[in-house]
């Protein structure tokens, strides 16, 4: 009972301000018709390779959920199972590249993993099972977070338990290459009630974003080797920019009562503060030096309207937006738009337990 009423005290205290009263979300509908299929493939149309992701498709499923597009979200499960998984989610994970083949075949053009996609896909899953009451839905779900503890999991010596970016290729003899964007805070407090290394992972998460931006600034990807920590990947170097951004998206959206959300605000204020200056965010920045080059794209506005909330730069962002939306081709601005200005005009959020907060109830249809 107490948890019910925190979790409807929170929703009315988001929503009490709503900018929107409607149920229909523009945006996802724009983006729906510009990058899903009517087969349910959510296609990136860049540089005309017309290639499909396991992170496109988890991330479709998310925006379906917010929208409460029940049909939409069923399509893009199937089209995964069957392509990315073989079938068989329950089986394996999904691998995460599909395009065509140099003949001219639509296939697997990678199978590995992706973990960032899986977990999304997870959190997809049990939230849809426990906002539409569909049992189907949380058991996939439950099933593919334990696969993914068992198979995109490492216990790292002075760093605890942690998420690897995919099943193969990022452990070496005495060090892990990481993604610190790959592990939204938010989908850890959600899974800390499952069985499986996510409670002592949300510390460990905590830590790796700290530590691994000593200066306020997320590299795209880090090598945490023992003693030193997390350290500049060899290959990427200490850049943070198309990777990076999302780290600062997640720590924005964190519920206000969320343990951990007051020391990543405070510790990502250098990106907030570059981002005044500049009058929009840098397209890259040295995670280390600081130093900033390149003007992000529109995305990357969006993406940090949950970071600046409440500042002179976010009013800035947002008639950036306003003036510059993203077109029908370009696929991560569009993402980082539904989610970035999706959470900012108060289409959904998070509450302290992670679970999706949203703003369509009795008075929204699911026929959409």
């Amino acid at each position: 009972m107490g948890s019910l009423y925190v979790g409807m005290l929170s929703l009315l205290l988001l929503w009490s301000g709503s900018l929107w009263a409607d149920c229909d979300w523009p945006a996802w509908q724009r983006f729906r018709q510009a990058y899903i299929s009517e087969q349910g493939r959510v296609i990136d149309p860049a540089g005309d390779r017309q290639v499909t992701t396991s992170e496109g498709q988890s991330y479709g499923m998310f925006f379906a959920l917010v929208a409460d597009d029940r049909d939409t979200f069923e399509r893009l499960l199937l089209w995964t199972q069957d392509n990315l998984a073989a079938g068989d989610l329950t089986a394996r994970l999904p691998a995460w590249l599909w395009g065509r083949n140099e003949q001219q075949q639509w296939t697997v053009l990678d199978p590995n993993s992706a973990s960032d996609a899986d977990l999304w896909l997870a959190y997809d899953l049990l939230e849809a099972g426990r906002l539409w009451q569909n049992r189907r839905y949380r058991v996939l779900g439950t099933l593919l977070l334990q696969r993914i503890a068992r198979e995109e999991v490492a216990d790292i010596p002075g760093l605890g338990p942690m998420l690897l970016p995919g099943k193969v290729g990022f452990v070496g003899q005495q060090d892990w290459t990481l993604n610190p964007s790959y592990l939204p805070p938010q989908l850890l407090a959600r899974f800390a009630g499952f069985e499986g290394p996510w409670q002592a992972m949300r510390r460990s998460n905590h830590q790796l974003l700290l530590e691994a931006a000593p200066a306020g600034l997320v590299p795209d990807w880090v090598v945490w080797q023992q003693p030193q920590g997390g350290l500049p990947d060899p290959e990427t170097g200490s850049t943070g920019s198309y990777d990076a951004i999302r780290s600062y998206l997640w720590a924005g959206m964190l519920a206000d009562e969320d343990p951990h959300r007051e020391a990543l605000i405070m510790h990502f204020q250098p990106m907030v503060e570059l981002t005044a200056t500049l009058g929009a965010p840098p397209e890259r920045v040295d995670a280390l030096t600081g130093a900033a080059s390149g003007t992000g794209p529109v995305g990357f506005s969006a993406a940090l309207l949950p970071l600046l909330r409440g500042t002179a730069a976010a009013d800035a962002q947002r008639r950036r937006l306003a003036v510059q939306p993203p077109g029908d081709r370009a696929y991560y601005d569009a993402v980082l738009t539904l989610f970035g200005e999706g959470w900012d005009r108060r289409r959904y959020a998070f509450n302290q337990a992670g679970e999706l907060l949203t703003s369509w109830g009795d008075a929204c249809t699911s026929s959409r």
